[in-house]
């Protein structure tokens, strides 16, 4: 990646200072007013930050209490001193209103302008819409624009300019990874029934791979007098060597109880999430899942060892449920990607360090997880959710191109969608009192050859499926290190796990989208989704008193605040821990579901 280039620079920080307001606004960080002068004009708003500087625009408020500005009428009063009004300006200008301190303030414009250096690079490589709709799932995630709801999306901090050309997603390079050996008092593999470390070996790497990583390993037990048979062997992304475990393991790698086998000979793409990686090469072979020493959205990028540990315990469970249930397996394609082996590695020294901040207690592992590719038949295709909120180059919305090649109309294509995505979510939640993380990047679209979608893949298991509170006989054959690290919450909390991360964290853009570009009007867009939860109720009447007590119809919920979290709380601190709550909340939003209105209710 060189120096962005001028104009990309120039559109992604617009970019960038719309989305500032129309999310700060959202979360009300900041609060525009409505602009009394010259005359009353019900969509002209004054975004007053103190010291005499105010900023003007127009915008319309969608659901949620949405904010949808103009981006050709935003102003800045007065006008800058330096001629640019871009983000960093109107950070700066409400610094006294969010009552950030220089050390936060400097931080924040470090991953704005990282962001912003991203964003100009995904500007560089635009495509028009009918192009991205021609990609393969691998290739179509290096086109997205990062998480809708947050300012700071795609900071990665800690990685250099080259680390980002070489490593991000939008930057579509190729990786190949480095395998180590580590020591069984360092290690522990786990995987699914049948599944043993020799098997998924064999399935991973080619036989002259083995053998020249296995010469390695001999060599260097021959020095160390430990025994080759006692080592686990795990992929490392080269960053991470470099940067953390070259360094923070260096007395174990002294010891020869960590060994550098060497480099792995396939091809990988980063996904979205970065430290997930799918094999070019062999795309039926498995993702990896790897820690990165870097700050990205919120968290760093480690992987927790009990976590890790239990993911393929979890991701067992998971589909013996599906497999169990005639509704899940027969009826819907739903698919819970399994990460179906694992490989934990402690570090003796931060462990001793209880109150450590937690990134020193997520350090080195991998999790191997079952391929989107594996899923699809003859000519269908997959695009996570996210994908379909993206614009080509030529402004057409990819969601736009798929309709049009559909054959079908905006409407019947919408039920489509809708009852490809909510059901086998709804099903988990109702009947067996569990919760995925279903927002945008981690759930993937199944498409027909015709590009109408027909089920869902869903991702990301032992640290973001919850359960409830109580004990249930659905829970029953959850292995005891499974058990321990799924969070629990009450029955409206874990129904976040749809409002928040599909409904307001989604859907807030995609029904705005879908009324700008393919005509359906953001009332009949949750008309049809509230008509696809009635059918399922419909479907399932013995599980009505649950229906109550999740309360995915109800008026109102909590407005969970990303850019809250990040900006004034959590994002900055060097915690112990990183799940030590709930989701920052502020206020709550009216539920456009509660008075969605069906066509048949309309007659």
């Amino acid at each position: 990646m060189n120096h962005p280039a001028r104009d990309a620079w120039a559109q992604a920080g617009r970019r960038l200072l719309v989305k500032a307001i129309e999310e700060f606004a959202y979360e009300e960080l900041l609060v525009p007013e409505p602009e009394p002068e010259p005359e009353p004009d019900a969509d002209a708003y004054r975004l007053d930050v103190g010291d005499g500087v105010h900023w003007t625009f127009r915008a319309a408020r969608g659901t949620f209490g949405t904010w949808q500005l103009d981006p050709a009428s935003l102003r800045r009063h007065p006008e800058a001193a330096s001629g640019e009004e871009g983000p960093e300006q109107l950070l700066l200008d409400a610094r006294p209103v969010l009552g950030w301190d220089g050390p936060t303030t400097a931080e924040v414009l470090r991953e704005l302008t990282a962001t912003r250096r991203a964003g100009a690079e995904a500007i560089s490589r635009a495509r028009p819409a009918a192009e991205l709709a021609d990609l393969g799932h691998l290739e179509l995630e290096a086109y997205q624009d990062g998480h809708p709801c947050m300012l700071l999306n795609k900071g990665r901090l800690g990685f250099s300019a080259s680390d980002a050309a070489a490593y991000a997603p939008e930057s579509a390079r190729t990786v190949r990874l480095l395998w180590a050996g580590v020591h069984a008092g360092l290690s522990a593999y786990s995987g699914v029934p049948g599944l043993d470390a020799e098997r998924l070996l064999s399935e991973e790497l080619d036989a002259h791979t083995r053998r020249r990583f296995t010469a390695v390993l001999n060599e260097i037990c021959a020095e160390s007098g430990l025994a080759a048979e006692e080592f686990t062997w795990l992929p490392v992304h080269p960053f991470h060597w470099d940067e953390a475990v070259a360094t923070l393991f260096a007395p174990y790698l002294a010891e020869g109880r960590i060994v550098l086998l060497g480099q792995g000979p396939d091809r990988y793409r980063p996904l979205q999430s970065i430290r997930t990686l799918a094999n070019l090469d062999h795309p039926h072979r498995r993702n990896v899942k790897v820690p990165l020493l870097i700050r990205n959205t919120l968290v760093w990028r480690g992987l927790s060892t009990e976590p890790t540990r239990a993911a393929p315990d979890v991701s067992a469970w998971l589909q013996s449920v599906r497999d169990a249930d005639p509704y899940l397996r027969d009826e819907l394609r739903f698919h819970p990607l399994g990460e179906v082996a694992a490989v934990a590695v402690h570090h003796p020294l931060y462990e001793s360090v209880k109150d450590a901040p937690y990134r020193y207690h997520e350090l080195l592992g991998a999790v191997w997880r079952e391929p989107v590719a594996a899923l699809l038949g003859e000519r269908e295709r997959a695009r996570t959710m996210a994908a379909l909120l993206g614009t080509g180059s030529d402004g057409r919305t990819l969601v736009a191109e798929l309709v049009y090649r559909s054959g079908l109309t905006a409407h019947d294509w919408m039920e489509r969608f809708f009852a490809a995505l909510l059901p086998g979510l709804l099903h988990y939640l109702y009947r067996y009192g569990v919760a995925f993380c279903p927002h945008g990047e981690n759930t993937v679209i199944l498409f027909d050859d015709a590009d109408i979608p027909i089920g869902i893949a869903v991702k990301d298991f032992a640290e973001d499926v919850n359960l409830l509170p109580e004990s249930r006989p659905e829970y029953a054959a959850l292995t005891p290190r499974a058990d321990k690290v799924l969070l629990r919450w009450p029955a409206r909390e874990l129904a976040h796990s749809l409002l928040s991360a599909v409904f307001a964290g989604h859907f807030r853009f995609f029904a705005p989208l879908v009324a700008g570009h393919l005509g359906v009007p953001e009332g009949e867009f949750w008309a049809m989704a509230r008509a696809e939860i009635e059918r399922y109720h419909a479907r399932f009447p013995e599980l009505a008193d649950q229906f109550d007590d999740f309360g995915l119809l109800a008026p109102a919920f909590d407005r969970i605040a990303l850019n809250r979290e990040q900006l004034l709380g959590g994002g900055f601190h060097d915690r112990a821990e990183k799940d030590e709550g709930f989701d920052v909340v502020h206020g709550t939003v009216a539920n456009p579901l509660a008075t969605a209105t069906t066509q048949e209710e309309q007659i």
